[in-house]
């Protein structure tokens, strides 16, 4: 879907076209009263409709009645804008093509590159994105011959807006095209639209600086009108993505108060939306929530259907997910697959109702045909049935097209289904959850082969003490973000958490090759991530926080406990030592027992530690892993 910015751009690229074609130029003296006529109507356009088509139909008249064809096609575009604002496109083509034939006939350049852009304008709101291209690019080559400044804009637009549409890269080139067209004192307003959506193209593909530049350009020229929202907005996402969370946060915050002065509803929605997403990126998920609710409040009282309200959803299920609000999540989960029904049924109407335009069209078509063949020979009367059937057969190929689209947009349904499982996915590993699924149950399994980390926090008693429960849970909540992207980058089962303490698994429940040192790197990094951590700490002038990490490998029972709220969990001694390596280890160490340390000798550096007790468990031989050794390919040369 078009964001609001880009459909604002349309419609201006379209009646910018049709007012810029107005001019009638000097006409002899019994055509001045036709010109009135068509003044006069086209100031009642988009207010009162009736008077509009009155005043047209008199001019058609008049100028047919006079010969005046220059005067026939003006009144003719009348009418279409008429049905134009009504959204009775197929009614606008009629007149409009019948416009476009006139000028064409008589050589009028600039009527026929308004009608051009126009038509192809109508194209791109059904949807037929080549047929809008076709007319757009017809308007554009008469617009440069002409050397016409104000359709060169029209017709850049459309071809812009559509390729932006359709995805395409050469949105950028047309819309750059277009640039240097509006860079003047008297088109501030489209100025303010091109380099926002400029900076939205940049922004995709991830050339941060040139959206930067971009949206920075279009603030500057908006000042503090409406549309400042939209790039103040865009800035902030960049400044997100360039991990700059304050600058982020402080340009959202900005383009809310702008969208609150306007009551611009949609890019109020984004702006809370976009604040909730610096939050998650911080590791703050309860100020996330607080933020995506509010969004989802504004978005769920929006009249039109849009695809924000299913990002809110999504986001807002994630979220509760972490926070550990599993009845929340899947409130929001389901949500997330009924909205995607509803936009795959809004998607499907489209393409139906852009069928159906294309089918009346072409009805409407034959049945011009039919009568003309009626005042011609019987030649011209084979040639109509001739028509008529090539529209059949058009028809029939429109359908079948529909059909193809139709099994490609089944295909994108399941992979928005696959998203939503995805969501099942970050509490329970594949297996099990599609165990689960299919059986209601899953059974608890063996495993012979399991690597099991633990880790917690040496005095975090008090640590937690010293701390409001605000950032206490906030800075526990960010090592444990930072655990789980190390551990996904290994392929780590992640187990659960308790407290302080952060417990993963590998080699469960499917193969992982080579888990043993996949463990071991994944501890290291997490122990080097908190070694980092302190430092900044250390320049803020807090306490650092000292981690033990212990593994330890063997065979272990792993499956799903509990009826609500499942947790996946895994049982027996491998995980009992695992716990003991981590408790009679040292801050800043990764310790390992001996059963790891011979799986794991030949690659890493380790230290012998000798025999040490464990509790309830006795003596046990344990080592420190230094690093990773460097092997030979990596000293050569």
């Amino acid at each position: 879907m078009l964001c609001r910015l880009r459909r604002c751009l349309l419609l201006w690229a379209m009646i910018l076209g049709i007012v810029a074609a107005t001019g009638q130029g000097n006409t002899p003296e019994d055509t001045l009263s036709i010109n009135k006529l068509i003044e006069e109507a086209k100031s009642h356009v988009g207010t009162d409709s009736a008077k509009a088509v009155s005043l047209s139909m008199e001019a058609i008249k008049l100028s047919t009645d006079l010969g005046y064809r220059r005067g026939e096609g003006y009144a003719l575009k009348n009418m279409g804008l008429v049905y134009f604002y009504k959204g009775l496109y197929l009614e606008t083509f009629t007149y409009w093509n019948r416009a476009l034939e006139i000028f064409e006939s008589i050589g009028d350049d600039a009527g026929s590159a308004n009608m051009l852009s126009n038509i192809g304008g109508i194209y791109m709101n059904q949807g037929a994105d080549e047929k809008a291209l076709e007319y757009s690019l017809k308007s554009l080559k008469i617009a440069e011959k002409m050397g016409d400044t104000l359709r060169m804009i029209s017709a850049l637009t459309n071809i812009g807006s559509t390729y932006h549409n359709k995805k395409d890269s050469l949105a950028l080139t047309y819309y750059l095209r277009v640039l240097p067209l509006v860079n003047s004192p008297d088109k501030v307003e489209e100025y303010v639209v091109v380099t926002g959506n400029l900076g939205e193209i940049y922004y995709d593909r991830n050339q941060n600086e040139k959206a930067s530049e971009y949206y920075k350009k279009s603030i500057q020229a908006a000042g503090t009108n409406f549309s400042a929202a939209f790039s103040v907005n865009g800035l902030g996402k960049v400044y997100l993505k360039d991990g700059n969370y304050e600058l982020a946060r402080a340009s959202h915050l900005k383009a809310l108060e702008i969208a609150k002065t306007f009551d611009d509803q949609l890019q109020m929605v984004r702006s809370l939306y976009s604040i909730a997403a610096v939050y998650d990126a911080e590791g703050k998920t309860k100020l996330a929530i607080d933020y995506l609710n509010q969004a989802r409040k504004n978005a769920e009282g929006m009249d039109e259907v849009n695809v924000e309200l299913k990002e809110i959803y999504k986001e807002l299920a994630d979220a509760y997910s972490k926070a550990g609000a599993y009845d929340s999540a899947f409130t929001y989960q389901t949500k997330y697959a009924e909205f995607n029904d509803q936009l795959y049924n809004i998607e499907s109407k489209k393409k139906l109702n852009k069928i159906q335009f294309d089918f009346e069209l072409s009805k409407k078509d034959g049945e011009l045909a039919l009568n003309e063949e009626k005042l011609k020979s019987e030649k011209n009367v084979r040639l109509g049935v001739t028509i008529t059937l090539g529209i059949i057969l058009l028809s029939a190929f429109v359908i079948y097209r529909y059909y193809l689209k139709s099994l490609k947009t089944n295909k994108i349904l399941d992979k928005q289904k696959d998203e939503i499982e995805g969501l099942l996915l970050n509490i329970l590993p594949r297996e099990v959850a599609s165990e689960l699924k299919n059986n209601g149950i899953s059974k608890p399994r063996f495993f012979k082969d399991v690597c099991v980390l633990f880790s917690d926090f040496k005095g975090f008693t008090v640590i937690a003490d010293k701390m409001s429960p605000t950032d206490l849970v906030e800075e526990l909540n960010e090592c444990f973000i930072a655990f789980d992207s190390i551990a996904e980058k290994y392929g780590l089962e992640k187990i659960k958490t308790i407290g302080d303490s952060y417990m993963c698994a590998s080699n469960l429940p499917s193969n992982l090759p080579d888990h043993h040192y996949k463990m071991i790197k994944g501890g290291l990094e997490m122990q080097q991530f908190i070694d980092t951590w302190n430092s900044r700490r250390a320049i803020e002038g807090k306490e650092p926080w000292q981690i033990r990490i212990g593994v330890h490998s063997g065979p272990v029972v792993a499956g799903v406990v509990g009826k609500k709220k499942y947790a996946y969990d895994i049982w027996g001694s491998t995980v009992n030592i695992a716990s003991r390596m981590e408790s009679s280890g040292t801050p800043g160490k990764v310790n390992i027992s001996e059963t790891t340390y011979a799986i794991i000798k030949d690659r890493f550096e380790c230290v012998h530690r000798g025999k040490i007790s464990a509790k309830n468990i006795g003596d046990m031989e344990m080592y420190y892993v230094e690093g990773e050794k460097l092997m030979a390919s990596d000293t050569a040369g």
